[in-house]
């Protein structure tokens, strides 16, 4: 199914600020020596600065993207533009066009990839039986190097609580990560990240000492909960597993049975960690009002996935990784389904807040939250911004809301973010009927 996408939707896909500016300075017929479209792509060719233009071309069931330009951006400011320029003005794409050689060329090799990748032989019985005896013993490996590493943890916490949390203040930054690096090396790199997390704390300005205490807190709840891991219930463990960064295989999830639903795409924010560039997309089911999390890893030097575009719905299955409050999930069949309006969100932030409070009591290393708010205000405070719903209750902004209160003009609009249990991260809204992604505002 072709999508008709916005400039909105278009702009969210790039890598960063300065390709979407490009992108919006390609969006132009004149930039463009040749433009087509068909029902499975657009394409075009774009002069440069040199005597060949540039091909473009964007696989709209992807989406996928493929330039002879020099970038190593995906997708290009080429691609960016031709989209763009799609979105705005269609009429400058002929219709009824066959595609060049080079852009059938482009799609046969992908068709040609996806079939071979949707082709591979099934094992055997006596290879199925050798590598789940590889994988159990993988299994024991790896359980025994994370109790080591939690029991050097544990030691390394209770030293820095006798020379008491105003000691934290003088350690230098080393201190933290020789620690979150052993935790590394003893493949627990999901309790590597709040220690490196904690060593900014004690300059992170008034209340520091509570704050530090919270998140070691949260450190020994989780040695204490992995020395009793047996003694869980299984959704407890799960939510051990993957405090720890050690959870079940996508491959292995996805031959599971999952949650049929219409998936509305209703945020996507990109960070970077350890060297990687994260994607996190979050989708709600209509039917189901469920959230789900999908998460995507790319080096900085390759393309994330572009299949999920903000504002657009598919329909299919999620599987979802198991735990007490399940929220990432891994898609199984999604076809897309065209733009869809917001589902039903939390009518008040007091509603909101009780949620979270419930899924945090049940996962304590919970740390972020889906929200969508039907009815708030973004207002200026002293101090910063914040949310205000219709009872008066607020919620404070982790960014400047600036767009927010341009796209609301003052008056309530609906709302999806990440709550982290201090503040409220914006990811898209809805304003007068317009969907509008905001990619974290940061």
């Amino acid at each position: 199914m072709t999508l008709a996408w916005s400039p909105q939707q278009v702009l969210a896909l790039a890598p960063d600020a300065a390709s979407a500016s490009a992108g919006r300075g390609l969006a132009a017929a004149r930039k463009w020596v040749t433009l087509g479209a068909g029902e499975r792509a657009v394409w075009g060719e774009c002069q440069g600065s040199g005597r060949t233009p540039y091909q473009t071309v964007v696989d709209l069931n992807g989406p996928a993207f493929h330039c002879s330009c020099p970038s190593r951006k995906f997708p290009c400011k080429h691609a960016l533009g031709l989209l763009l320029l799609r979105a705005g003005e269609p009429d400058a794409f002929p219709s009824g066009q066959e595609a060049p050689e080079w852009v059938a060329e482009w799609i046969r090799g992908r068709d040609a990839r996806s079939e071979r990748a949707g082709t591979k032989e099934p094992r055997s019985e006596a290879d199925a039986a050798a590598r789940a005896q590889r994988a159990e013993r993988t299994e024991a490996s790896r359980a025994a190097r994370v109790a080591a590493g939690l029991e050097e943890l544990d030691l390394w916490l209770r030293d820095l609580v006798r020379r008491g949390t105003a000691a934290a203040q003088q350690q230098p930054a080393r201190y933290w990560e020789t620690m979150a690096a052993r935790l590394v090396d003893a493949q627990a790199p999901g309790a590597a990240r709040p220690v490196r997390e904690a060593g900014a704390i004690p300059a992170s300005g008034e209340g520091w000492p509570e704050r530090l205490a919270a998140r070691l807190g949260l450190l020994v709840l989780l040695i204490e909960s992995y020395r009793r891991l047996e003694q869980l219930p299984e959704p407890v463990r799960e939510d051990v597993r993957a405090a720890l960064g050690w959870t079940q295989r996508e491959e292995e999830l996805l031959a599971g049975s999952g949650i049929a639903d219409r998936w509305l795409v209703v945020g996507q924010r990109v960070t970077e960690e350890e060297r990687l560039r994260v994607q996190r997309t979050w989708l709600m089911g209509a039917e189901s009002g469920r959230a789900a999390l999908v998460l995507r890893f790319a080096p900085a030097h390759l393309p994330l996935d572009a299949t999920f575009l903000p504002g657009v719905a598919f329909d299919g299955e999620l599987v979802f990784w198991p735990g007490s409050v399940p929220l990432r999930a891994a898609p199984k069949q999604l076809v897309p389904a065209g733009p869809e309006g917001p589902p039903r969100g939390y009518p008040s932030l007091d509603a909101a807040a009780g949620a979270f409070s419930a899924a945090l009591a049940r996962n304590p290393w919970l740390e972020q939250f889906p929200m969508l708010l039907d009815a708030v205000v973004p207002v200026r405070r002293a101090g910063g911004w914040a949310l205000l719903d219709e009872e008066r209750c607020a919620v404070p902004l982790s960014a400047a809301g600036w767009r927010l209160l341009a796209l609301s003009g003052g008056h309530p609009i609906a709302l999806f973010g990440e709550w982290d249990g201090a503040a409220f991260l914006p990811l898209s809204a809805w304003a007068e009927g317009e969907f509008a992604p905001l990619g974290g505002m940061r």
